[in-house]
């Protein structure tokens, strides 16, 4: 395993190869606005979660337009209750999955790039909340701050049906909505502030910090030292060692008694999570964990993802465990860059790679992840602060250069 300086000509080229990607493949139109929207996925569909990350990766080419188109177009498609589905329905309509809460984290990544979010003022402003408030008003059965979901499907995590096992899966608290949800509050109060809306802004961080309270106080399991999902009717928690339970770390609303006791006891335990080329999306412990896939489904049972990778190694950083990060960033490039292509996700004992080829959507984040730990610098921090745009600020190269211009072009 080679140091990111070592690998650096592979990285650029990877990067030209896969920016070309998305300027030629990766870019679709909306049908209803007519503007170009990103998809880091061959068969055009425009996803929530996966929009972030892929904006995440295009804004450090120096090009945030798509956080705002994304965006839009998911808002222009909302119903009067605040529901909007979690696809645009290009190729695979979700209409009974509320999208994920994504919206406003894409929206404050566009702005700490530069964009000027006065077009959200009023109707759009009012979407994006209204959007949020969805999961409270009509995901939260107990009134305990935690909304509730399908925590296979619904949660993007495809087939980790035994989070929910033989329940409603509607009624399952996951651990990793509820640290998105704290994240999307804080990033709304962000934009409202900015809106000059100080008395909304000041709602949605209260409401933040009720949400970080309850994940504390409901999901953390003071037994096995570990975040689990919660039956929302019976108040049990569901104990299935999944990657969510690890994503709080992200949010930066984990204790440091408990940082220590997730992290040593799980996540860097070679017999839980911690594997050669990342972090299992299952522990190792679980009955229905594997690698390998059946037909051409999404494996997120054990497989390695690199969006999950990338929120855990932001998240060590965050509780000070930079060596760690580190490793883990570094093993996250070994995986991406030493396969001939950019690969949807990764056998992450062997290295091998699975889902489409090639890929041009989150894994992309592999070849970045690195830089922005040796540079000390997030972002997807929750923040006003400018961001930085990582890749046209050190990795310049004729190939890269051409690349971008033609995603411009393409924008």
């Amino acid at each position: 395993m080679g140091s990111f300086d070592d690998r650096l000509d592979a990285v650029i080229d990877r990067i030209a190869i896969d920016t070309t990607n998305i300027a030629r493949r990766g870019v679709v139109t909306d049908t209803r606005s007519r503007q170009s929207l990103l998809t880091g996925y061959a068969y055009g569909e425009v996803y929530d979660w996966d929009g972030y990350f892929e904006n995440v990766f295009v804004t450090h080419l120096g090009i945030r337009t798509f956080c705002r188109r994304n965006v839009q177009a998911f808002l222009d498609r909302q119903t009067p209750s605040g529901f909007i589905e979690r696809t645009l329905g290009r190729t695979y309509p979700k209409p009974r999955q509320h999208v994920k809460p994504f919206l406003a984290q894409t929206l404050l990544l566009g702005m700490r790039h530069g964009d000027d979010p006065a077009w959200l003022a009023g109707t759009y402003l009012e979407r994006l909340i209204k959007s949020i408030d969805f999961w409270f008003r009509h995901c939260d059965p107990d009134h305990n701050q935690l909304a509730s979901w399908n925590s296979a499907d619904h949660s993007g995590m495809d087939n980790q049906d035994s989070r929910a096992g033989e329940l409603d899966a509607m009624r399952i608290e996951g651990a990793d909505l509820n640290t998105y949800l704290f994240r999307e509050l804080q990033a709304a109060a962000f934009i409202a502030d900015e809106l000059a809306e100080t008395s909304e802004a000041d709602r949605l961080r209260a409401q933040a910090e009720r949400v970080a309270e309850a994940i504390n106080e409901h999901l953390w399991s003071d037994a096995d030292g570990f975040y689990y999902d919660r039956d929302d009717l019976t108040g049990s928690l569901r104990p299935v060692r999944s990657v969510a339970g690890l994503l709080p770390l992200w949010a930066g609303i984990v204790p440091p008694d408990r940082a220590q006791r997730l992290i040593d006891d799980h996540l860097s335990d070679p017999g839980a999570f911690w594997l050669p080329y990342g972090v299992a999306t299952y522990a190792r412990t679980e009955d229905d964990y594997y690698q390998d896939v059946v037909g051409d489904e999404c494996n997120w049972r054990g497989a390695v993802w690199v969006p999950t990778n990338y929120m855990i190694a932001h998240g060590l950083r965050g509780a000070g465990y930079t060596e760690l990060a580190s490793e883990l960033a570094d093993r996250t490039l070994d995986l991406a860059i030493s396969l001939p292509t950019t690969r949807e996700f990764y056998n992450g004992e062997t290295g091998g790679g699975q889902g489409l080829d090639p890929f041009w959507g989150w894994s992309t984040l592999a070849y970045v992840l690195p830089l922005e730990l040796r540079e000390s610098y997030d972002p997807t921090e929750l923040t006003t602060r400018p961001a930085r745009s990582l890749l046209t600020e050190y990795l310049g190269a004729d190939s890269l250069d051409t690349a971008i211009d033609e995603l411009r072009s393409a924008v």
